[in-house]
């Protein structure tokens, strides 16, 4: 788009509550461009621009977005948004494919900030979530204990959905706070418990949950028994070690190369919700068992690569950081990772077997970083007294690209 694109919030009360500013600019436009409902919400065309077209969003958004723009750039354009645009919406959308100088933003009061209001919710309090067009397992990321969410419900069907992910996980005792149409004339509000939920609601809604129940946390080093996996695991204490120096940080992208149960993806995915992963596995049998740890440990976005390293690198988004739990011996792969990665990547390797080892012990000679040599040992019973079991060792070497 050449010309600066006009983003209009509207709230649940539609056109009688836009400002009079607003409502003049997009009866003054070339295109509006905006969902059904937005749509359908203003007044006929007789009273708009003569020849103003309004056009609903293709479908798929994302993927038709940009020839939608282009077709109609050389007017003046103006898309309607829900609430604020930037809160989970279009506007987000928008200023990844333009650019934010590209863009005016009118927002109208959230959704969000409308249910904050009516909890008595500060903004620092609460976590919003929003899956509209996305799989509801992401909700379960995000439960722990008191903490609070805000939920962007798809449908009317979401809050059911939402409530029984939340119970089967161990936080049925949650307040569940189901609002409708927040901000319009027929506003509603049900609460109960999120295990007593039963029913739709209204097709304009939200959610409210405040957690309680035992969930995991955050921290790197989720217990071994939360994957389901054949063996082929990164254990617990070897996987909190690998994290620390993978060091995820907001919007950057892994691989996991032979990533077995996918414990390194899920993991770095759930540190924080910008975070990209690429589970990268051969054995179709531990693909699709990735697949639904995912889902169970509330990160559905990691992307599964079935496929193997090196040839199934093509075409992925350059990673930040790459973890290589297995393969690492194979021809090429190595290589390849170190030649993906971006500038200030982390690399880090695990080996087990005498083979791996000399390969990352070379490695180490010739380039450098970090060279350790992890052995745990648990405590465990020796007929009726207690001794220490250990794990196999794992040597692990770990390089940052541009480390002297």
């Amino acid at each position: 788009m050449s010309a600066p694109l006009a983003v209009v919030g509207v709230g649940a009360d539609g056109w009688p509550g836009l400002d009079p500013q607003a409502q003049r600019e997009i009866l003054a436009a070339d295109v509006v461009l905006g969902g059904s409902r937005h749509l359908d919400m203003l007044p006929d065309l007789d009273a708009a621009k003569a020849g103003q077209q309004r056009v609903p969003w293709p479908v798929p958004l994302r993927e038709n977005l940009p020839a939608l723009l282009e077709k109609y750039d050389a007017g003046s354009v103006v898309v309607l948004a829900s609430g604020d645009p930037l809160v989970s919406g279009i506007g987000s959308t928008l200023v990844e494919l333009l650019g934010a100088d590209r863009l005016r933003i009118r927002p109208a009061v959230s959704s969000a900030a409308l249910a904050r209001a009516r909890l008595g919710w500060p903004a620092e309090t609460v976590e919003v979530i929003t899956l509209v067009g996305r799989d509801p397992a992401a909700v379960l990321r995000a439960l722990a204990p008191g903490h609070r969410l805000i939920v962007l419900s798809s449908d009317a069907s979401t809050p059911e959905v939402v409530a029984a992910m939340v119970t089967g996980a161990g936080f049925g005792a949650s307040t569940f706070t189901v609002f409708g149409d927040l901000g319009a004339a027929q506003e509603s509000r049900r609460e109960t418990q999120a295990r007593d939920w039963t029913g739709e609601a209204p097709a304009l809604n939200l959610i409210a949950i405040s957690c309680v129940g035992n969930g995991f946390g955050w921290t790197p080093g989720l217990p071994d028994a939360a994957f389901e996996h054949d063996g082929q695991l990164t254990k617990r204490d070897a996987r909190a070690a690998a994290l620390a120096r993978l060091a995820p940080t907001p919007g950057q992208v892994l691989w996991d190369v032979g990533a077995g149960a996918g414990s390194i993806g899920i993991e770095w995915l759930r540190t924080h919700p910008s975070l990209r992963a690429f589970a990268i596995e051969a054995d179709s049998v531990r693909a699709e068992r990735i697949g639904r740890n995912a889902r169970v440990l509330g990160v559905p976005r990691l992307e599964i690569v079935h496929g193997s390293a090196p040839e199934a690198f093509a075409g992925l988004a350059a990673p930040d950081a790459i973890f290589i739990g297995g393969g690492a011996s194979w021809p090429g792969v190595l290589d390849a990772a170190l030649g993906a990665l971006r500038p200030g990547g982390r690399l880090v390797v695990h080996g087990v077997t005498h083979q791996t080892e000399t390969q990352l012990v070379g490695r180490y000679a010739e380039l450098g970083g970090e060279l350790t040599r992890l052995q745990v040992e648990t405590a465990g019973p020796i007929g009726t007294f207690t001794g220490w079991t250990p794990a196999r060792a794992i040597t692990q070497w770990a390089l940052t690209i541009g480390e002297a």
